[in-house]
């Protein structure tokens, strides 16, 4: 059976203080990658909360609206629940593509730091 999962490592890790904790916590490497999170996650979090209740607004309140069909048996409530999904998806590779580039570097860099590999 394969398994994309890394190998649990066999070298010993020491464990931070609570002090080593808060110092990187204060540190400005730490609230970069803060402000880089923030900057990604909180506007496209926004962005489909809107997006969402403007599809539940829609369907409670333009029955016509969204009843219009397209083509077919298709109608536009239909396209906008695939658009839900679909969002979602997207949404969820991008920040995967972000937090690749983005983000799993900069924590990665502070862990090995605070275990002392740096």
């Amino acid at each position: 059976m394969a398994t994309d999962a890394p190998t649990p490592s066999k070298e010993e890790h020491r464990l931070p203080s609570a002090e080593e904790f808060s110092e990187v916590q204060q540190s400005a490497e730490f609230a970069e990658l803060r402000r880089s999170f923030r900057s990604f996650a909180f506007p496209l979090t926004i962005a489909f909360v809107v997006w969402y209740l403007l599809y539940v607004l829609l369907s409670n309140y333009a029955g016509d609206f969204m009843g219009t069909k397209l083509f077919g048996n298709i109608n536009v409530a239909f396209v906008f629940g695939i658009a839900q999904f679909v969002t979602t998806f997207l949404i969820a590779w991008w920040y995967s593509r972000h937090a690749a580039a983005k983000l799993d570097p900069k924590a990665e860099a502070i862990k090995s730091r605070m275990e002392g590999g740096a």
